[in-house]
């Protein structure tokens, strides 16, 4: 699995069959979120869209920080027109619209541009020693990436205000206590978990997978009655697929399925 990007913004690994780890790679700025690196990583992602060989991505930062913002430099000097041209909306629409499972290992700080993309995530697997936080109310701005409108689908709203306007982080325990995070692990192991969750899903039948994670996000935004109608399809395509017939065939035989995402 060979995927160049802009030198040193992302590394990219490969640790298990179907998996692929994303490592976000500015340390020195405590992995700030530039525009460079939104338009990789979203370049990155609509690859592994495509890919065959990709069926479940993990998303990364380093043992201080998952992402610890936007890059704020970079912002300084744009006004109202600069802010409303500005190329990051789409690269976080091209990141949203991943439609494989991506998994969050976070470290260290998730704060502002940082919670915002581990949002973006379907599973928050976080160390004990992780934060998040909304902390733009400090710089007299507010969350720009989706930070109000997930948070508090997420958390509630008495906490996502509790965050976004006293811009005060919270612990991985609070995170875990409101809904945000999946799991905590030991910081050591947040990565090692992380693949392992990504493995689990990559041996499901890919479309199925895909069907899960679609169903799942519309729920956010339907109704219940539209939601099932929405899920009823959904089960009624996977029907159609060889995978299905795969998956049952095996268990009635007692045997591991064999998928082939079709």
């Amino acid at each position: 699995m060979n995927h160049s990007t802009s030198p040193g913004l992302l590394l990219i690994e490969a640790p298990a069959e179907g998996v692929a780890v994303i490592r976000l790679n500015r340390p020195e700025v405590l992995n700030a979120l530039n525009t460079a690196l939104l338009a990789e990583l979203a370049d990155v992602l609509e690859t592994f869209s495509h890919s065959e060989d990709v069926r479940a991505v993990v998303i990364t930062g380093n043992e201080r920080a998952f992402a610890a913002g936007a890059d704020v430099r970079e912002m300084a000097h744009l006004d109202a027109v600069g802010v409303h041209q500005d190329p990051r909306p789409q690269h976080w629409a091209r990141i949203a619209a991943f439609n494989k499972p991506l998994i969050a290992a976070v470290n260290g700080f998730a704060l502002g541009g940082g919670c915002e993309l581990a949002m973006h995530a379907d599973i928050i697997i976080a160390a004990r020693s992780a934060s998040f936080g909304q902390p733009e109310i400090n710089l007299g701005i507010i969350p720009g990436a989706g930070g109000t409108q997930r948070l508090i689908r997420a958390v509630g709203k008495a906490a996502a205000a509790m965050m976004v306007l006293t811009g005060e982080a919270i612990s991985a325990d609070r995170a875990l206590q409101l809904g945000l995070i999946a799991e905590i692990t030991e910081p050591e192991l947040t990565l090692e978990r992380a693949i392992a969750v990504a493995r689990k899903i990559a041996g499901h039948a890919p479309l199925a997978v895909q069907q899960a994670k679609d169903v799942l996000n519309k729920a956010w935004e339907m109704s219940l009655s539209s939601g099932l109608q929405y899920e009823r399809r959904a089960f009624t395509f996977l029907a159609a697929t060889a995978d299905r017939n795969e998956g049952i065939s095996a268990f009635l035989e007692k045997r591991r399925p064999v998928y082939r995402g079709r």
